[in-house]
């Protein structure tokens, strides 16, 4: 299992071909109260960067983006249902989608946990 970040704060954790997505406890709580999140269909294609996700605080609204390029095998159902999972847990139970990834090679560019929480202590 590995775990990988994105500069625009989701993680993806790969085991064999398939990984999940999620936004990280930075993300979350920048966003602060999360109350709507739509993550998409099984069976979606997605590409690296592209939209994948939306997510809505009482703040802001954004897009989680697509840390690789796949198809989406699942959708976690219970952030559709309680949205706050997100602030709770976003990186364990407040998942949003599992992608089987179609170029695992894309990994390669994103960050590691160590990077990622240097990264975000300079911002």
């Amino acid at each position: 299992m590995s775990l990988h970040f994105t500069k625009e704060h989701e993680w993806i954790r790969v085991e064999g071909d398939t990984a999940t997505v999620g936004i990280t406890d930075h993300a979350q709580s920048q966003l602060g109260d999360i109350v709507f999140a739509e993550a998409p269909e099984a069976g979606k294609q997605l590409t690296k960067g592209g939209d994948a996700a939306v997510v809505e605080s009482v703040k802001a609204a954004s897009d989680v983006y697509a840390p690789a390029s796949g198809e989406v095998v699942e959708a976690n159902p219970a952030i559709a249902d309680d949205p706050s999972i997100i602030n709770s847990d976003p990186e364990g139970a407040g998942w949003f989608f599992k992608l089987r990834l179609s170029d695992p090679g894309e990994l390669d560019g994103l960050m590691d946990e160590a990077a990622y929480r240097d990264w975000v202590a300079t911002l």
